[in-house]
């Protein structure tokens, strides 16, 4: 089922079009992740989504609102900064975000001591929330965004700022949270997105370049992919740039690129270039530390998107 759908929408800030024409669609029960690099448009996107911001033009539609700012009671935002009152403890900011969504003082008061526990928060409770370390103040953010039971969680870049411990536990959190409820996260950290996600909508320039469920973008963008590292001494380096100077012309070669001590080449058809590469192996008596095949990624897709804008 649809939840929401974004109609080519367009945003402009005085002579600068931030979002250009864009549509997609959310579907209910899924984890969306919304890709795109540093002022691609992502954060003018979430603010549209989220009713903050307005729209140049185009429409977005919410399941079962009939009017444009009526589904915003139905989403809980989580901004990259989250606005937290230092002063406060943290079952005291629970509440009063609970309040401010329009719950009674005891039903915010229960869902904020319920939420502490789920994110790990019990002990800190009654902290002010000044104290709070950042992985801690993330975790906060996201009990804000779920007290009043939102049909759809929006985050905005929710891992960027955090250390590596503080992002694995948001992280988990987020695992916890697909598997209840409508989830739309931005990131430009394409492994979170693999990890997590169901579907994908890569941004460059303010448009759309892919979007989909991740089974099928890997399906229809994947190819086999050669990975050689040698011994990286001089004459295996001499010979990899011979190599592939040579691969240039072949029909199986997508494209090949010189690493450090060796290559990628993304390839066509895997036995040709297998045979080929081990065959000129032997000949030149090249010392191999690793040979690999595998496929592209979702980052090699989010570059070659990101590009083509």
């Amino acid at each position: 089922m649809e939840l929401m759908r974004v109609e080519n929408v367009t945003k402009t800030f005085g002579t600068t079009q931030a979002v250009k024409d864009i549509s997609f669609s959310i579907g209910e029960g899924r984890c969306v992740a919304l890709l795109g690099p540093n002022g691609a448009g992502k954060t003018t996107t979430i603010r549209m989504l989220t009713g903050l911001l307005k729209p140049t033009s185009g429409q977005i539609r919410f399941a079962g609102a009939n009017e444009a700012d009526a589904f915003r009671a139905s989403i809980g935002y989580l901004p990259q900064t989250p606005p937290l009152y230092g002063w406060m403890n943290g079952l005291e900011f629970l509440v009063h975000c609970g309040r401010a969504s329009g719950m009674t003082a005891k039903a915010a008061t229960t869902a904020a001591k319920e939420l502490l526990v789920r994110v790990g928060l019990e002990q800190a409770g009654k902290r002010r929330v000044g104290g709070y370390s950042g992985g801690m103040k993330q975790r906060l953010g996201l009990a804000q965004a779920l007290i009043h039971k939102p049909r759809l969680i929006v985050l905005d870049e929710p891992v960027s700022a955090l250390d590596p411990v503080g992002r694995r536990e948001v992280l988990e959190l987020l695992r916890e949270l697909k598997r209840e409820t409508t989830v739309l996260f931005s990131t430009h950290v394409l492994p979170d997105a693999e990890e997590l996600c169901d579907d994908v909508i890569i941004v460059a320039a303010g448009k759309v370049a892919v979007q989909g469920a991740l089974p099928d973008i890997r399906r229809e963008h994947q190819q086999p992919v050669l990975e050689l590292q040698t011994d990286g001494s001089a004459l295996a380096m001499s010979w990899v740039d011979r190599w592939l100077a040579a691969q240039a012309g072949k029909s199986y070669v997508v494209e090949g690129t010189r690493t450090a001590d060796g290559f990628r080449l993304v390839v066509s058809d895997v036995p040709a270039a297998q045979r080929d590469l081990l065959q000129a192996l032997a000949e030149a008596d090249i010392a191999v530390r690793r040979m690999e095949f595998g496929h592209t990624s979702l980052e090699d897709l989010f570059m070659k998107a990101v590009a083509s804008q």
